[in-house]
């Protein structure tokens, strides 16, 4: 390869485009002191890969591009191409396709260099590793600067070995040499790193192992508590049913009872009748006494009666309601069903489980506070028949005492009326029907006992359904207290997992379905802090570019889905949001540092 020409535009002195003619033999450049003739050997190193900002004779990198002066305004970039004969085909297989290569490095303020060879982009290590293969480059000995020949005369072993390896033309074997140890290096510490990264990944397994038993644990005790949520709902609703199927007998039962006392009231009536006609005038005040009896008698069985009716009234109140819990057992037997089917559509989902189960736990607390109700209710009624048994205790009583008061006036009658027989029979007969209403009232005595007792057993089953009401709210506020314990253990997990400092990522808010795509452009970049200071590693904030290099035409930055500190705007203003098949038709027009990344995490980039 041979150099033929060397074009500069705003370079140093050379703010306006020129070129440098290199003919075959000897070309030389002759001008006064400070007319730019160093900047022209500064040139071609910079061309050829020149990085170092020193070698330029300048602070930092960007002093190469013109600054101006009193009568041109400063440039905005910096370009030198040179022109290489390649005739011979002597360059390395990605540059040797044509006779002639073209290769050309622009910087501009703010945004870095780039370099292109025959206008296709290139990495600075092929263009370096180009003019190394061709024993030449930015570095190499054949570019004289100022003193260098006294460097050269006075230098070490290994600097004279540079200047022979350049003319054997094996300088690009050291220089390649070299990168192969770099990547060797970088090899073996990328395994260091896999290794560290294999034993975290060991102790991650063995705790989402642990978390996976427990979630299993979980599943398990969740299908049971359903089941038994099940059967117990089932077995409200067999008690309520068995217990409307006793309460509508008693109703049948007291409704045959109301129509026996009525028609004793009526047979009692008609013997009153029966007295007060048959009766003779000495033993008239008497049956007046026992007429004002029967009335009194006939007022309490009307009483009674109404107070059948009222019981019977209750009962079908009771009737209504215990139809009502049916059919709230009905539908909640219908939503565990439904529920049931749900969560094994869900199967999976930490927060679901956990806000399933303190619902369990306020179902049971509401199953605990229907207890409470049924019970309080339980207690009303065996209050209620307890009063009622002491009203059939003063009824028995006061029947007992009306009976012995008979007697002594049968007696009384007895003794007085012995010159009516028929009279006598009479009141024999009024006394067998009082002797029949005394039976009939300790029959009833005995039923009232009887409904006592069955009152005493429903009470003993309503505190036996509270107990193990409250025994299934106890394992489920332990099951909701296992939960609890397992968040705050999940909890320290991702805080542990999360380290001490504070990354970027948590003060990021980015729109639904662009995750993946703000992942992809930022990568491991959102776990590196804002710095306050100058020291450490992390985002540093710098001034707006004074002119912001656009993205290709038709595409969308992603900066409006992403809410982010002023930190990234620099950052993020260069990224482009794309499809795929619009991503491989401008790919090409990308300027340096910008990037296109799609909803999908798919990324490119402007080097390729």
């Amino acid at each position: 390869m041979r150099f033929s020409k060397l074009r500069l535009s705003g370079f140093k002195s050379f703010v306006d485009p020129t070129d440098l003619i290199i003919e075959n033999g000897l070309t030389g450049v002759v001008g006064p002191n400070g007319c730019g003739k160093s900047n022209l050997l500064e040139a071609l190193r910079w061309v050829m890969g020149e990085n170092r900002p020193t070698a330029m004779r300048g602070g930092g990198m960007e002093d190469v591009i013109f600054a101006g002066a009193a009568t041109r305004p400063a440039r905005n970039f910096a370009e030198v191409s040179l022109h290489l004969d390649n005739s011979e085909r002597l360059a390395p297989s990605g540059f040797n396709q044509s006779d002639s290569l073209d290769i050309v490095r622009r910087i501009t303020r703010d945004a870095g260099s780039a370099y292109k060879a025959n206008g296709q982009e290139a990495r600075a290590r092929d263009v370096q590793m180009l003019f190394a293969d061709a024993s030449t480059g930015a570095h190499s000995p054949a570019l004289v600067r100022q003193g260098q020949i006294s460097e050269l005369i006075n230098a070490k072993p290994k600097s004279r070995r540079r200047i022979l390896e350049e003319a054997a033309g094996i300088s690009g074997l050291y220089q390649r040499r070299h990168e192969a140890e770099l990547k060797l290096k970088a090899a073996d510490a990328n395994l260091d790193r896999v290794d560290d990264v294999l034993e975290q990944l060991a102790q991650q397994l063995a705790q989402l192992d642990r978390q996976a038993k427990q979630a299993a644990r979980y599943r398990t005790i969740g299908e049971e508590l359903r089941k038994f949520e099940g059967m117990l709902l089932y077995r409200r609703w067999k008690e309520a049913d068995e217990a409307r199927q006793l309460a509508h007998d008693d109703l049948r039962q007291k409704t045959t009872e109301a129509g026996r006392a009525e028609a004793q009231a009526r047979t009692v009536s008609a013997q009153r009748q029966q007295l007060e006609q048959g009766l003779a005038a000495a033993v008239l005040q008497r049956l007046q006494v026992q007429r004002d009896t029967l009335n009194d008698q006939e007022d309490q069985a009307r009483q009674s009666i109404e107070t059948l009716g009222r019981r019977i009234e209750q009962l079908g109140i009771d009737i209504e309601r215990e139809a009502g819990l049916n059919r709230d057992a009905g539908e909640t037997i219908g939503r565990l069903d439904w529920e049931a089917g749900e969560l094994a559509k869900a199967g999976e989902g930490h927060q679901e489980r956990l806000d399933h189960a303190m619902t369990v736990a306020r179902a049971a607390a509401g199953v605990l506070k229907n207890k409470e109700a049924a019970m309080a209710q339980l207690t009303e009624e065996v209050a209620r028949l307890a009063a009622r048994h002491q009203s059939v205790q003063r009824f028995l009583h006061d029947s007992q005492a009306l009976l012995k008061k008979s007697e002594t006036e049968l007696a009384r009658a007895q003794a007085n009326v012995t010159s009516s027989q028929e009279v006598l029979q009479t009141a024999t007969q009024a006394f067998k029907v009082a002797d029949a209403q005394q039976i009939e009232v300790g029959a009833k005595a005995a039923q009232a006992d009887a409904d006592l007792l069955a009152a005493e057993a429903a009470r003993t089953a309503a505190q036996t359904r509270e107990t193990a009401a409250r025994s299934e709210r106890s394992e489920a506020e332990g099951a909701a207290n296992a939960l609890r314990a397992e968040l705050l253990a999940l909890r320290k997990l991702v805080e542990r997992e999360a380290g001490d400092g504070a990354h970027i990522l948590d003060d990021l808010r980015v729109d639904t379905g662009f995750e993946k795509a703000l992942g992809a452009a930022l990568a491991d970049d959102l776990r590196a802090p804002v710095l306050e200071g100058s020291s450490g590693s992390g985002w540093h904030d710098l001034p707006d570019y004074p002119q912001v290099q656009a993205l290709p035409a038709g595409v969308q930055p992603l900066a409006p889905h992403v809410s982010a500190p002023a930190v990234l705007t620099r950052r993020l203003d260069q990224i482009g949001l794309v499809t795929a098949t619009q991503a491989a038709a401008v790919q090409g027009d990308l300027l340096p540092g910008q990037r296109l990344v799609s909803r999908d995490g798919d990324l490119w980039r402007w080097d390729g």
